[in-house]
C-alpha cells in the first residue's frame, strides 16, 4: 500500500509542478494573485516600519533636545513614528501603497528610499509619485512588464497610433489630437527608428498626409516614400517644404475665419482639409550650420518655420513629430523655443545627460533619472509623457523594416496630395514658386 501512496504523491507533485509552470508562462496574472501578491504584501507590512526608520522616513513626536531645569539635554529621538500607509492594493503588475506624509516631509525622501523598498520587498522596481499634496503613492512592479510586452490594444481613432505597452501594462498610445506635437530622442540602436516605423505603419492606414524631412539623404524615411505626400532629403528642400506648409497653414486659417470657427475640426467634413503629420528625422541637421552665410540663413529659416508650425499648427491640423539622437541648447536658442512647443516627449537611451535633461527636465526631474538608467540591452524602452502630464516607462512594439515598408506600399493609394508642398519640391531652384 505504501508504494502506491508514494507513487500517487509523486504523481500529484509532478502534476502541480507542470501546472504551475503552465500558469507561470501562460497566465502570469493568476500566479501573481494566488502566490506572489500575498507573499509580497506580507513583506510590505512586516518591513514597513524598519524601512521607514533606516531611511529617515520616520519622525519622533518628541524633540531631540529637551530643556530639563536649566540644562539642555540632547539625545536620540524617542521611538520614531513611521508614516501611515494603506494596506497593499493588488494590481495586475504588482501592488500599490498609499502613504500619508509627516508634516514637513516631501516625496523626494521617498524617491531616495526607492531602492530600499525594491530590496526589502523583492520586487523589480518601485515608482514614487504624488497624486495629491500630503500623499505619496508607491507602485511596485513584481517583474519587468516590458521584458515581454504583450500586444496591447487601443481603439482606432484618427491621428491616434498604438505604439507599444506601458510599464503599467496599459497601451502606449500617441494621440495627436490630445498632444499635437512630439519630441523623440534616442541614441543609435536605442529603438528610435523602430518607434518611427511603428508610428508610420499606424498612420499609413488613416486619412492623414505624411510629410518627411530626412536630411541624411532620406536613408530612414525614404523607405516609406510611397506613403509620404512629400519627402525633403536636404536642408534646402526642408526650407522649401516648411515654407509651403506655413502657406498652407495660413490658407487653413482663412477657411476657419470665414466659417467662424476656431479649428478645422469644427468645419463640415466636406470643407475640412486633410490633417498633416510632419516627421522630422535628426533635428540637429536642420540647426547645425557650416559657418557660411547661406548655411546660417537656412538654419535660421528652418528654426523660424518649425516654430511657427508648432505654435499655430495644432488647431489647423498640422502636427510635428521631431526626432533626433541629440537635442541640446548648443544647437541654438531656436531648439529651446521649439522644445517648449512640443508637449509630448519620448526619451530612449541617450549618450549624454544633457539630452535627457533637455527632453524631460522641464517636465519632471524624476523622469530624467529614470531615462538615464535605461541600459543598452533595453532596446525600445523609453520614458514617455502622457496626455495628463505624468510619465511612464514604455516599450514600443517591434516593427520589422520590411513589414513597415510593405505597409507603406500597400496604402500608397491613400496618400493625399498637398499641391503647395509638391510644387515647392518640383520647382527648379531660381524660379518663382
Amino acid at each position: 500500500m505504501a508504494p502506491y501512496i508514494i507513487a500517487l504523491a509523486l504523481a500529484v507533485l509532478a502534476w502541480l509542478l507542470v501546472a504551475g509552470d503552465l500558469v507561470r508562462r501562460h497566465r502570469p496574472n493568476w500566479r501573481w494573485y494566488l502566490v506572489g501578491y500575498p507573499v509580497t504584501a506580507w513583506r510590505v507590512v512586516s518591513t514597513w516600519r524598519r524601512i521607514a526608520v533606516l531611511n529617515d522616513l520616520a519622525v519622533s513626536r518628541l524633540p531631540a533636545r529637551t530643556l530639563v531645569g536649566h540644562l539642555l539635554v540632547k539625545g536620540d529621538p524617542v521611538r520614531p513614528v513611521a508614516p501611515r500607509c494603506s494596506f497593499p492594493h493588488a494590481t495586475p503588475m504588482g501592488l500599490s501603497v498609499l502613504v500619508r506624509l509627516h508634516a514637513g516631509q516631501t516625496p523626494a525622501t521617498y524617491l531616495k528610499a526607492a531602492d530600499a523598498f525594491v530590496h526589502a520587498w523583492k520586487v523589480h522596481a518601485v515608482r514614487v509619485t504624488s497624486p495629491e499634496r500630503g500623499l505619496v503613492l508607491l507602485t511596485a512592479m513584481a517583474s519587468d512588464p516590458l521584458e515581454r510586452p504583450g500586444l496591447a490594444t487601443a481603439p482606432a481613432e484618427l491621428l491616434s497610433a498604438l505604439i507599444g505597452a506601458l510599464e503599467t501594462g496599459g497601451a502606449w498610445v500617441m494621440n495627436l489630437r490630445l498632444v499635437p506635437h512630439w519630441l523623440i530622442v534616442g541614441a543609435t540602436r536605442s529603438g528610435k527608428s523602430t518607434l518611427l516605423a511603428r508610428l508610420i505603419t499606424q498612420l499609413a492606414i488613416q486619412r492623414v498626409a505624411l510629410v518627411g524631412i530626412d536630411c541624411k539623404g532620406g536613408m530612414e524615411l525614404g523607405l516609406f516614400a510611397g506613403r509620404l505626400s512629400a519627402l525633403a532629403t536636404s536642408r534646402r528642400e526642408a526650407v522649401a517644404v516648411l515654407a509651403a506648409l506655413v502657406v498652407d497653414m495660413q490658407e487653413r486659417m482663412s477657411a476657419c475665419r470665414s466659417a467662424g470657427v476656431r479649428s478645422i475640426w469644427e468645419l463640415p467634413d466636406k470643407l475640412r482639409p486633410v490633417p498633416v503629420v510632419v516627421l522630422v528625422d535628426e533635428i540637429a541637421e536642420l540647426y547645425l550650420s557650416d559657418g557660411t552665410r547661406d548655411g546660417k540663413a537656412e538654419a535660421e529659416q528652418c528654426s523660424t518655420l518649425l516654430l511657427r508650425l508648432a505654435q499655430l499648427g495644432a488647431a489647423l491640423g498640422i502636427h510635428l513629430v521631431v526626432a533626433g539622437q541629440r537635442v541640446g541648447s548648443d544647437l541654438g536658442p531656436g531648439v529651446t523655443a521649439l522644445r517648449a512647443q512640443l508637449g509630448g516627449r519620448i526619451c530612449h537611451r541617450v549618450n549624454d545627460p544633457g539630452t535627457a535633461e533637455m527632453t524631460l527636465g522641464d517636465l519632471n526631474k524624476d523622469a530624467v533619472a529614470v531615462a538615464q538608467a535605461i541600459t543598452p540591452e533595453e532596446r525600445g524602452v523609453a520614458v514617455c509623457t502622457g496626455p495628463e502630464g505624468g510619465w511612464s516607462r514604455a516599450r514600443s512594439h517591434l516593427t520589422p523594416t520590411d513589414e513597415a515598408v510593405a505597409t507603406a506600399r500597400k496604402y500608397s493609394a491613400m496618400t493625399p496630395d498637398l499641391p503647395l508642398v509638391t510644387r515647392a519640391l518640383t520647382v527648379p531652384e531660381g524660379e518663382t514658386k
